[in-house]
């Protein structure tokens, strides 16, 4: 990403890795404490019973949708339901096949390989993923050249959790290896509210109903975002020197870090903003309003637009992004041709 937003379901980085290692971690570990996600918690948890009524592996998860939504917690509850160890790693960390047989070679019977972002995954390091998932071998190359031998190592039976947040990048032979494939869906807000209750006891913060509705009505459906949102509300309570977080305290920390009571930050208005303005309220293509606002298409297709589109903001259609009604209501804009322009 080419900026850090306070509401994007992307890590912000080492800083915010570090703050999790120094607080109590906020991560579920049994999926009796998992919030949300009914439908893929109901068959992880007769996958996983099942398995181990079998006394075998779970059989390959991949888990897909947008950024903050719990694949990598979810990653960690198998490996904990199941009694197994965890290895985590990611598709771009994976540069050559190496480096995966490395990793193949040494796991135990049982344990979970998680891969993040499993759809960056280089073309020579997935193939050599396909057999050690099918067949649980890999066959090594040995004196490359004229005289090349080669050798199959039997590998221990392990399950691969994937995670992507683009699943129609990830390809039919990969896809079709996975067992369980599951779709991470928005939370509601009183999943997120639920979210938020439980992270403030661990943090042993005290707030109100009426807080925590405030903090989920703006954490964009995420629960990465509505606990990133409930730190900085403490900090903003402790410098304040206010007790229980309220609904006016949280309203007054959200509005210092620009997020409005719609969840969307000041990329998210610009966004919705330059397609209203400099575009008639579109359609107009995401290379277009990348190169307008000096961002990333990753980031836009990513991070932005999934909260926009299934919040009514924003529509995808063939011809490119069009803006709605409703996003012009929110900014108080209207459409060029609908009369003078005004916030």
């Amino acid at each position: 990403m080419s900026r850090e937003s306070i509401v994007s379901g992307e890590p912000l980085g080492p800083e915010e890795t570090a703050e999790e290692t120094t607080l109590a971690s906020l991560r579920p570990r049994t999926l009796a404490e998992y919030v949300g996600q009914e439908s893929a918690v109901q068959k992880l948890a007769i996958a996983i019973k099942a398995a181990l009524g079998r006394g075998e592996p779970l059989d390959h998860v991949l888990f897909h949708g947008p950024p903050g939504l719990g694949k990598t917690t979810l990653a960690h509850i198998v490996s904990n339901e199941m009694g197994a160890g965890l290895v985590c790693t990611s598709g771009p960390a994976l540069e050559r096949a190496a480096d995966l047989v490395g990793i193949l070679t040494n796991l135990q019977r049982g344990d979970v390989l998680f891969i993040d972002e499993i759809h960056r995954l280089p073309r020579v390091v997935e193939e050599y993923l396909y057999p050690a998932m099918e067949d649980f071998q890999i066959d090594i190359i040995l004196d490359p050249g004229p005289h090349a031998r080669t050798v199959r190592l039997e590998l221990s039976e392990f399950t691969v959790v994937g995670a992507t947040t683009r699943a129609g990048l990830i390809t039919g032979p990969l896809r079709n290896r996975f067992g369980l494939s599951m779709h991470m869906s928005f939370y509601s807000t009183s999943e997120l509210a639920e979210i938020i209750r439980r992270s403030s006891r661990i943090l042993r913060l005290d707030i109100t109903e009426g807080g925590a509705e405030t903090i989920a009505l703006r954490s964009r459906g995420t629960p990465r975002i509505c606990n990133r949102l409930l730190k900085r509300v403490r900090d903003f309570a402790q410098v304040e020197g206010a007790g229980a977080v309220t609904e006016s305290l949280a309203v007054e920390a959200m509005d210092i870090h620009g997020v409005d009571e719609a969840g969307l930050d000041g990329l998210d208005r610009k966004y919705l903003s330059v397609i209203i303005t400099q575009y008639s309220g579109g359609p107009v293509g995401v290379a277009a309003l990348a190169a307008t606002l000096n961002e990333e298409q990753d980031t836009l297709i990513d991070v932005v637009e999934p909260f926009l589109l299934i919040s009514g903001f924003l529509n995808r259609t063939s011809r490119g992004r069009v803006a709605t009604e409703k996003a012009c209501r929110h900014l108080g804009l209207h459409h060029a041709g609908q009369g003078k322009l005004s916030l």
